[in-house]
């Protein structure tokens, strides 16, 4: 019997945290909705987040899900307590799995707009201990170029640099991935700071929390990561989302459109 995981991201941002997952497990069956229409939401205010977040329960409620996995940092911030009470499951979120494995004091964090007003981060992050200091970066452009079907990596870089430096200034000691689509740019990102400054994928933490709380079968054992138990939904653009879905995890699936409540 497989778990039904739900996973939903504005875009390809979840695809840093369905790997997570199937890295470790695969007894799941995994149903991952892609709000593409309304990409990005760290431009959306807080109301909007919300009224986003009543219209992804809605249509997660008849999936008959086992557990639910935040994928997104800007609905984490701003409409947990949401996704909490509507869906009735265990619901794991990124940034208070992160926020447990905080060992430094001085933290950066990249982030969207609308994370970074909420100051979900930086209030979790600086509660766990008196001296640790929470420094946070909007990233507002980051989010669009990543969800393009061909990257543009001089832009990317030159975005790096612009949204790195003023965290660097702080000699800051961890940089926080507070957007699910920015481990995406790994590499790019460790290639503007020194070897010192650790970067943290808060997906990792979430999941394994999740996997503490979700035992993994003791005969599990597997060689390869597989999609083959996961579904993949769409608010808009199916065939561009499948070209990224061939681009970033190297298969080709099915790509189901479906319609959020209100989302026209």
């Amino acid at each position: 019997m497989k778990l039904k995981v739900g996973i939903f991201d504005s875009g390809i941002g979840g695809f840093t945290i369905l790997n997570s997952l199937l890295r470790t497990r695969n007894d799941v069956e995994v149903f991952y909705l892609a709000d593409i229409k309304r990409v990005p939401y760290g431009k959306k205010d807080f109301e909007q987040i919300r009224s986003i977040a009543k219209e992804i329960c809605n249509w997660f409620e008849d999936k008959n899900l086992d557990v639910l996995l935040i994928a997104c940092n800007t609905t984490n911030s701003c409409a947990l307590d949401i996704l909490e009470n509507n869906l009735k499951i265990p619901v794991f979120d990124l940034i208070n799995s992160v926020s447990e494995k905080i060992t430094k004091k001085f933290i950066g964090i990249l982030a969207t707009p609308a994370t970074i007003k909420s100051s979900y981060y930086k209030k979790t992050i600086e509660s766990k201990g008196e001296n640790i200091k929470v420094f946070q970066q909007a990233c507002p452009e980051f989010v669009l170029e990543i969800e393009k079907t061909n990257l543009n990596f001089k832009k990317l870089n030159y975005l790096s640099s612009l949204y790195l430096n003023p965290l660097l200034k702080k000699n800051i000691e961890e940089i926080i991935l507070g957007c699910s689509h920015y481990p995406l740019i790994y590499e790019v990102l460790k290639n503007k700071i020194n070897s010192n400054i650790s970067i943290i994928d808060p997906s990792s933490a979430l999941v394994n929390k999740f996997n503490k709380s979700f035992t993994i079968p003791k005969n599990h054992c597997y060689e390869n990561i597989s999609y083959d138990n996961v579904k993949f939904f769409v608010t808009a653009k199916k065939e561009e989302f499948s070209k990224k879905v061939k681009y970033w995890l190297g298969i080709n699936k099915e790509i189901r459109l479906v319609y959020l409540r209100s989302n026209d």
